[in-house]
């Protein structure tokens, strides 16, 4: 009787002890079943019964992996059996439908044209207008808010033929009024913005007045508008920028003191055309009617303080700013642009520059009195409607930061002081006599300034007290133009702008005035700047009280308004 085959499907409880144990691991049993168990060693000794055991053992193992490999051609693909384990048949990939397909290569060709659209809208936006047939935009004419100046003929606005004119034709006044020029500035400026270069001509919109020929009047030019509603250095900043402007662009350059409530440019300062004479020396000014302060590309173009703001940002800061350098490096080219209009465009009359001369002569002689001191430290206190931008102020700069940081600078600067005061003599230049009066309680040390001067035609040109805005207009037009005259004056002292060969310099400025730091000199005011532009903190000279370096750039040419 033929022996029973063995069961296959029992397991006992106990392992046999020739079973050969395999991991649960992909790689080690499918290495067992392809290697054809290579590696079981047989030994010659076995007698046959213990070998059929053996090979009965080996046939009962699994020889694939219980866990395949995706890759492998074992592996079953999902969805092949089905919930009742009944073999399913494999499902053909999905194919994309006719109308998927085009939805597709719709939304291909609207991507292309989107993406011409936006190249012709940067690089010409007035073929782009055309095309899709929109209208070109157009400036209204009549001033909405300039009743107050009289300057508007009330009707119907005029709609010119020319699109790309500006008409002035509804003003009856001219030059406009600084506000009158803004408000032209924001029509131009709303709606569609040009992308472009700085000086990019405009191609769409109006761009100029219509200019009559005129027989000697300057080809191109530009002119800065002073009207006195605004700080005088405020304003000087931005004229000595707009005068660069005229040099780099070989325009000639005006300044128009018409509504100036500071009395005539030439009350304070030469012409500027007698150093600045331009490409046509003796070329008359344009008319005023043809000045126009939006777009820069005019043939005869007029800034202001109120229109400073669109054409000095970042526009500006992009064309003229060193791109190549960080922080305070960059604005190198801006800080060159101002030092050369205040040596060459901006220099004071004969009169204002003999009071100058004075104040340092007698500042001079009063240092020479007191222990043979060689210079001084300037200190600017501001009061009136000034008030310091710092968050650690809730009101003005108290007098005791003023003493303090002259004491610390001037140790800062003179750490071997052999032969030198302990204390340094103070020129203090300060719009109220009450803060001047302050400050002497809380330094110890010797100061000087216009109010306690021993020359009378000095004393009179001291701030007669705190500078308002709105107060000083109210003042009578010599009292302004002898403030103005005082102004200038401690500008000088604490900048050492305009000192001749012999003067003396002051070793620091503490104050926030931007040009006093013009006036120092690049290296005096921010010492050797390295190329992180971060100033030099042991021999920088030009200090500033308020913020205290806490701002990135610690200086700026100008403000904007």
């Amino acid at each position: 009787m033929p022996r029973p085959r063995p069961l296959t499907n029992l397991t006992s409880a106990l392992p046999d002890d020739q079973q050969a144990l395999t991991p649960r691991t992909p790689h080690s049993r499918t290495a067992r079943a392809e290697g054809g168990f290579a590696k079981l060693q047989v030994i010659e000794s076995i007698d046959d019964q213990e070998l059929d055991d053996i090979q009965l053992n080996q046939i009962q193992q699994q020889s694939a992996p219980l866990l395949a490999s995706s890759s492998s051609d074992r592996f079953t693909s999902r969805g092949q059996y089905a919930r009742n384990g009944n073999r399913a048949l494999p499902q053909p990939p999905p194919r994309f439908s006719a109308m998927s397909r085009l939805m597709l290569i719709l939304g291909v060709f609207l991507a292309a044209v989107l993406l011409v659209l936006i190249f012709f809208s940067l690089t010409r936006p007035e073929a782009l207008h055309r095309y899709i047939g929109a209208k070109m935009p157009q400036t209204p004419l009549a001033p909405a808010a300039s009743q107050e100046k009289g300057n508007v003929v009330q009707g119907k606005p005029h709609h010119n033929a020319d699109p790309h004119l500006i008409s002035y034709q509804n003003y009856t006044h001219f030059p406009l009024h600084a506000l009158e020029y803004r408000k032209e500035c924001e029509k131009l400026n709303t709606g569609y913005m040009a992308h472009g270069n700085y000086w990019d001509a405009r191609t769409m919109g109006p761009s100029d007045v219509e200019h009559k020929e005129a027989k000697g009047v300057c080809t191109s030019t530009i002119t800065y508008m002073l009207d006195g509603d605004v700080g005088l250095f405020a304003d000087l900043a931005l004229l000595a920028q707009a005068a660069a402007l005229a040099r780099d662009r070989n325009r000639t350059f005006f300044v128009d003191d018409t509504n100036w409530n500071r009395g005539k440019w030439t009350d304070h300062f030469e012409d500027v055309r007698s150093h600045q004479p331009g490409p046509e020396p003796g070329c008359k000014p344009p008319p005023p009617e043809e000045l126009v302060a939006c777009p820069r590309i005019t043939r005869h173009w007029v800034i202001n303080f109120r229109t400073a703001k669109f054409h000095f940002s970042h526009a500006f800061s992009d064309y003229y700013e060193d791109a190549y350098a960080h922080s305070l490096n960059r604005l190198k080219p801006i800080f060159k642009f101002a030092v050369e209009s205040f040596q060459a465009t901006i220099r004071p009359n004969t009169h204002n520059n003999e009071l100058i001369h004075l104040a340092h002569s007698e500042l001079s002689t009063f240092m020479g009195s007191q222990h043979h001191a060689t210079s001084y430290v300037a200190i600017h206190i501001r009061r009136g409607d000034r008030k310091p931008a710092s968050y650690e102020y809730h009101g003005y700069i108290p007098t005791q930061e003023f003493a303090q940081a002259a004491d610390d600078n001037w140790r800062r600067l003179h750490p071997d002081s052999d032969g030198l005061p302990s204390k340094p003599i103070v020129y203090v230049a300060s719009d109220s006599p009450s803060a001047l009066s302050e400050f002497l309680e809380d330094f110890d040390g010797q100061t000087f300034s216009l109010l306690v001067s021993d020359i009378p035609s000095l004393r009179d040109v001291a701030s007669p007290g705190e500078y308002y805005q709105e107060h000083f207009s109210k003042l009578s037009e010599d009292e302004r133009v002898m403030a103005t005259r005082g102004m200038i004056v401690d500008f000088a002292m604490l900048s050492g702008m305009w000192a001749g060969k012999d003067d003396i310099l002051p070793v620091a400025s503490l104050c926030s005035i931007r040009l006093t730091a013009v006036g120092l000199g690049w290296e005096r005011a921010f010492g050797v700047v390295d190329q992180m532009g971060y100033v030099d903190e042991k021999n920088r000279r030009w200090v500033d009280i308020d913020q205290k370096g806490r701002i990135i750039p610690i200086w700026e040419p100008f403000e904007l308004f």
